[in-house]
C-alpha cells in the first residue's frame, strides 16, 4: 500500500514537472550552464510540491525525479558534444594490378614481333633501302608515284645500290624492299607508344610500386636509345667508304649485335617484370619454404647461367648473320671436309684480319670479323647450350622437390632447344633460305623465354615481389613473404 502510494505520487510529481516552463527544466535549446544546474532547480520544485505529504515520501520522491533529469540533461549533452574524429586509416601502397603485368606480356610480344621482322629485314637485304631517319615524318610511306620515284633516286646513291644492286632493279622491286624496312621502323614506334604512354599513366597515377616505375622507366629509356641504335647500325652501310674494292656495303656486324641485344634486353627486362607481377597475384604457388630448400638452390643457379648462355649464343647469331658467315661451309658437323670437325688454323685465324703492324689484333679481330671463326664460335656455343638445356632437364627429373610447373617449363625448354638445333642445322645445310633462317631468329629468343619462364617458377616469392616489402610496413598492412594483402594473410605461401 505504501509502494503504490509512491509510486503514484511520484507519476503525479514528474507529470506536473513536465508542464512547468521550459525555462526552468531541461530543454534542448537551453544553455548548457542552464542545463547543468537543473538538478537544484528540480529539487527546490519538489519542495515546495510535496510539502503536504509525509517526508519520507517528499525525500524518495525528490531523489527519483532529481535522477531521471540528471539522467536526461547527461544524454542530451553528449548528444550534443561533437564526435571524436576516427583516425584515418593508413594510405594503402601502390599495387601492381594484373592488368600491368599483361601490358607488360603483350608489349613483350610487340619486341618479339619486331625481332623477327628485323629478321626478314636483314635476311632481304631491305635495312638500306630508307636512306633517311625521320622519326616522325617516316611514318608516312610513300604515296605517289612521284614520291617513290624520289625515294628510289635517294636509293641510288647509296653503296648498296652501286655495288650489289643491278642496273636493272625496277621501282617495284625497290618497293618490295622497302617495305621490309618501313614495316620494321613503324613497328618499333608503334612499341614506344605502346609503351611509354600507359608507363607515363601508371607512375602520374601512383598505380605501381616505386621499385616497378623504376624498372619502366628504364624500358622507357632503352626503347627510345634502341631507336638511336638502330639509325647508328644503318648509317654505317652508307659511308662512301664501302665503294672502295674488296669492300662489302652492308651494316656493321658490331652495331647489328648491338641492336639485336639491345633487343633482347629489352623483351626480357619486359617479360621478367610481367611474369613477377602476375606472380604476386597467383592464388597458388609453391611455399616460399619448399623454393627456399638448400637444395634447389644449384638449380636456381644453373637456370641463370642457362639464360646467360643463350643470349650469349644468340648474340653469337648476330655476327654470323652480319658478316654472311652462314654461306660458307654449309655442312654438319664436320666443317672443313670430311672427317674435320673444325678448319685449318691458318683459316681460323688469318693474319689478313690484323690491321696493326704487329698484329697484336690477330686474335679478337678473326673472333669477331672473320666469318670462318664467328661461325665456329656459334657452332660450339649452339652445341654447349643444347648439351646444357639437356642436363637441365635431366636434372630437373632427378629433384623430387622441383614444382610442378618448374618441372614442365623444363620440358619446354628442352623441346625448344631441340626444335632450335633441328632450325639451325637445317638453315646451315639449305644455304640460309629466308623461313627457316627467320624462325632460326625466332627459335632463339623463343628458347631465352622458356628458361626465363623456368627462373621465375623456381624464384622464392619473397624475392619476387620484394618490391612491395617496403610499402607495406610503411602502410600498416598484412601479409606474408612479401606479398602484398591488405588487412590479410594468405596461407601456404
Amino acid at each position: 500500500m505504501f509502494r503504490s502510494s509512491i509510486c503514484a505520487s511520484c507519476r503525479l510529481s514528474l507529470r506536473s514537472t513536465v508542464r512547468r516552463p521550459a525555462t526552468t527544466f531541461l530543454s534542448a535549446s537551453a544553455p548548457l550552464a542552464h542545463r547543468a544546474n537543473i538538478a537544484f532547480t528540480t529539487q527546490a520544485t519538489f519542495s515546495r510540491f510535496n510539502s503536504t505529504r509525509p517526508t519520507s515520501q517528499n525525500d524518495l520522491i525528490t531523489k527519483l525525479a532529481h535522477g531521471l533529469l540528471v539522467r536526461r540533461a547527461a544524454s542530451t549533452a553528449s548528444a550534443e558534444a561533437p564526435p571524436a574524429e576516427a583516425p584515418s586509416p593508413p594510405p594503402s601502397p601502390p599495387v601492381n594490378s594484373k592488368a600491368t603485368g599483361y601490358w607488360l606480356l603483350f608489349s613483350a610480344s610487340l619486341v618479339f614481333g619486331i625481332v623477327v621482322i628485323g629478321g626478314l629485314t636483314r635476311l632481304t637485304e631491305s635495312g638500306l633501302s630508307i636512306t633517311e631517319w625521320k622519326p616522325v615524318t617516316g611514318t608516312i610511306p610513300p604515296l605517289t608515284h612521284a614520291e617513290w620515284e624520289t625515294e628510289f633516286a635517294k636509293y641510288k646513291n647509296s653503296p648498296e645500290y652501286k655495288v650489289l644492286r643491278s642496273e636493272d632493279m625496277t621501282l617495284a622491286e625497290f618497293q618490295y624492299i622497302f617495305g621490309f624496312e618501313w614495316a620494321h621502323r613503324v613497328w618499333g614506334r608503334a612499341i614506344g607508344l605502346v609503351f611509354v604512354v600507359p608507363t607515363l599513366y601508371l607512375i602520374a597515377r601512383r598505380r605501381v610500386t616505386p621499385r616497378i616505375a623504376k624498372r619502366l622507366l628504364g624500358i622507357g629509356a632503352l626503347i627510345g636509345f634502341q631507336g638511336f641504335i638502330g639509325w647508328w647500325m644503318v648509317a654505317s652501310g652508307l659511308k662512301d667508304e664501302l665503294l672502295e674494292e674488296g669492300k662489302h656495303p652492308r651494316v656493321s656486324q658490331y652495331r647489328l649485335a648491338t641492336h639485336l641485344g639491345t633487343a633482347f634486353l629489352v623483351y626480357v627486362a619486359m617479360l621478367n617484370t610481367g611474369l613477377e607481377i602476375l606472380k604476386s597475384h597467383a592464388k597458388s604457388l609453391p611455399s616460399n619454404e619448399l623454393l627456399s630448400k638448400p637444395e634447389l638452390r644449384p638449380f636456381r643457379r644453373y637456370t641463370h647461367f642457362l639464360m646467360a648462355l643463350v643470349f650469349l649464343t644468340a648474340l653469337s647469331g648476330a655476327f654470323v648473320a652480319g658478316l654472311d658467315a652462314g654461306m660458307i661451309y654449309n655442312e654438319f658437323p664436320t666443317m672443313g671436309g670430311p672427317g674435320r670437325l673444325a678448319p685449318p688454323l691458318s683459316d681460323l685465324f688469318s693474319s689478313d684480319y690484323a690491321t696493326s703492324p704487329d698484329h697484336s689484333d690477330l686474335y679478337w679481330r678473326n673472333f669477331l670479323e672473320n666469318p670462318v671463326l664467328v661461325q665456329l664460335d656459334h657452332r660450339i656455343l649452339a652445341t654447349t647450350t643444347f648439351f646444357a638445356t639437356l642436363a637441365l632437364w635431366i636434372y630437373s627429373k632427378r629433384l623430387p622437390l622441383l614444382p610442378l610447373p618448374a618441372k614442365r617449363a623444363a620440358d619446354a625448354c628442352m623441346a625448344l632447344v631441340t626444335m632450335q638445333v633441328a632450325l639451325g642445322i637445317s638453315t646451315l645445310l639449305m644455304c640460309v633460305p629466308i623461313p627457316l633462317a627467320a624462325a632460326h631468329q625466332a627459335g632463339s629468343l623463343a628458347l631465352l623465354t622458356g628458361t626465363l619462364v623456368l627462373g621465375s617458377r623456381v624464384q622464392p616469392v619473397r624475392r619476387a615481389i620484394a618490391s612491395q616489402n617496403k610499402a607495406m610496413k610503411a602502410a600498416g598492412v598484412v601479409g606474408l613473404a612479401g606479398m602484398y594483402v591488405p588487412g590479410r594473410r594468405i596461407e601456404g605461401l
